[in-house]
């Protein structure tokens, strides 16, 4: 098959989670381009800096990445598990916002705030929402 027909497939075996890979992957690249940007100007080549200068950025990075593989990897198998589209584009654009407010919660400050601790809840909330629909499904 060609290219343009297998991509056609993608989309439509799994519209939904095929939108929302291509926002986060767009979401990594931005906290990926902000940690290089943090190490040029600090001129660091590895690690966070002798003081730390670029561990906000770096940890916004990881923390993305930490989270980003299974919650995409749950959208899916609920897409395929024919879950109803309010679940899945709730979950998913739910996700993209709770990633954007722990980024920008974390990148504004070390300590508590309102972005982080929204992102964090949420994503796990998320999460939650799509383990127990799919626990369910698979009775």
């Amino acid at each position: 098959p060609s290219t343009c027909s297998r991509s056609s497939d993608l989309k439509a075996m799994a519209p939904v989670t095929t939108l929302y890979a291509g926002l986060l992957g767009l979401l990594y690249l931005g906290l990926a381009y902000l940690v290089v940007r943090g190490r040029q100007r600090h001129r660091i080549n590895l690690g966070v800096g002798p003081q730390g200068e670029i561990e906000r950025q770096v940890r916004v990075h990881a923390n993305f990445v930490e989270y980003a593989p299974m919650f995409l990897i749950l959208l899916l198998l609920a897409e395929l598990a024919a879950a109803p589209p309010w679940l899945l584009h709730g979950t998913g654009a739910g996700f993209v916002f709770a990633r954007l407010a722990h980024a920008q919660g974390l990148t504004s400050t070390a300590g508590v705030s309102r972005g982080r601790f929204l992102g964090t809840a949420l994503t796990w909330v998320l999460i939650l929402v799509l383990s127990i629909y799919l626990i369910f499904k698979s009775f």
